[in-house]
């Protein structure tokens, strides 16, 4: 697990959580294909605005993969100050690497400590109940796709309560007040099991 603090560039303090999830963790994320092989998913979520910023899918993480994953969820210098980690084995020298180039400081998670990520565990409760328990998962590319559906609904719909009812991406949304010939309409998501609500003149 990581934890992505103290975004430069950006007004006010940012936090951001990168986690990879493996078979084996005791409360971890897994996912399995239909035929019982493992996948491994990582995700990054800004802990402020709990907005998820970058999933990757992949059969084997490896040291390199994940020190990918690192450079496209932070491109063209947009890196946060500190990097929270745990000992994963799979964040090896060449994340180091990428991290140590991009000026990133790793500072470690303690042992024991639950709360330390909590907001990521969320998310991954959140991801578990409401798209994966109810789907049949076949290849990595269809899980792929079923996050990246998945996390755009998250953030641009699915309000939250740690962030009084907002939604992480209100870029999208506008608050202005219903007027009278204004409509309604849903949209489903991931073939209908979820719905957004959108407003049409």
């Amino acid at each position: 697990m990581f934890a992505l603090s103290g975004q430069r560039g950006r007004g006010g303090q940012l936090f951001c959580t990168i986690t990879l999830h493996r078979s084996g963790l005791a409360t971890r994320f897994l996912v399995t294909d239909l035929f019982f092989r493992p996948l491994f998913a990582f995700f990054i979520i800004e802990l402020k605005s709990r907005r998820v910023i970058h999933v990757g899918v992949t059969r084997s993480p490896t040291d390199p993969w994940v020190a990918q994953q690192l450079r496209e969820a932070t491109p063209y210098g947009q890196a946060p100050k500190y990097l929270m980690c745990d000992n994963e084995s799979k964040f090896g020298s060449c994340f180091a690497r990428v991290a140590t180039t991009s000026a990133i400081e790793i500072l470690k998670i303690p042992y024991h400590a639950p709360r330390a990520n909590a907001i990521c565990e969320r998310f991954l409760r959140s991801v578990r109940q409401e798209c994966l328990d109810h789907l049949f998962i076949f290849h990595e590319k269809q899980l792929q796709r079923v996050l990246n559906v998945y996390v755009a609904y998250f953030n641009r719909a699915r309000p939250h309560q740690g962030i009084e009812q907002q939604i992480p991406d209100p870029s999208r949304s506008s608050r202005s007040s219903l007027s009278a010939g204004d409509k309604v309409i849903t949209v489903p998501i991931l073939g209908g099991l979820h719905h957004d609500y959108q407003r049409v003149a």
